[in-house]
């Protein structure tokens, strides 16, 4: 392979290492920001928990508070926004590692690609 060659092959992969290591801090962000909003999502449902059915709640919406109809649909819009939370926490974990693997595979790649090229210069 010449020279050339390789060192087109080269900056070819270390583009791609760091669009792969910018990606990787957008999806641990994303996760990080679902992972916060679960939280507070179960904080909620544990706080109704102990919340009497006649007590007047209410929810944010925007900069506003509206009162809910009930402590029942809040419980249940806030379970559906766990599951929901859930599922994209999981996905986001599952993208985190996959792509956390191929920032590893890249990496070795470039690595191997550098000593060789440095042995050959040598």
């Amino acid at each position: 392979m010449a020279e050339d060659e390789m060192s087109k092959q080269v900056q070819d992969q270390l583009t791609r290492l760091q669009q792969l290591q910018s990606q990787y801090q957008v999806i641990q962000q994303q996760r990080q920001q679902v992972e916060v909003r679960l939280k507070e999502v179960e904080d909620a449902l544990e706080e109704l928990e102990n919340v009497k059915e006649k007590t007047p709640i209410y929810k944010s919406i925007g900069s506003l508070l509206i009162k809910a109809e009930g402590k029942k649909q809040v419980t249940e819009e806030l379970e559906s926004t766990k599951e929901s939370l859930d599922v994209r926490k999981n996905s986001l974990h599952k993208q985190e590692g996959r792509t956390r693997e191929k920032l590893t595979e890249i990496q070795s790649k470039v690595q191997n690609a550098m000593k060789i090229s440095n042995v050959g210069n040598a």
